[in-house]
């Protein structure tokens, strides 16, 4: 399964993507992360539908510093990535 979510709020400088990494390496998920120039975190996670989902779930709330005012969420066809990269 792949979903692509970009979070907008204050999710930029609260270390939103190297969680997401974290989050991501514990449960097996692939992807990547990457601020974007309009001040939102874009991400791609690819994995198992379960894993997957609890790292779509995290983008809801983010780290504790983090303030998310919406997540678009948009499902892809799996590319067959590996690892996790911040971008």
């Amino acid at each position: 399964m792949r979903r692509r979510v970009v979070v907008h709020g204050s999710v930029q400088g609260v270390f939103f993507r190297d969680s997401l990494r974290r989050l991501a390496e514990q449960h097996g998920v692939s992807g990547w992360a990457r601020n974007t120039s309009e001040g939102t975190v874009e991400a791609v996670f690819e994995g198992e539908p379960h894993a997957v989902e609890r790292l779509v779930s995290f983008a809801h709330t983010g780290p504790p510093d983090a303030h998310v005012e919406a997540v678009d969420v948009h499902a892809e066809e799996p590319e067959g990535v590996s690892g996790f990269a911040i971008r």
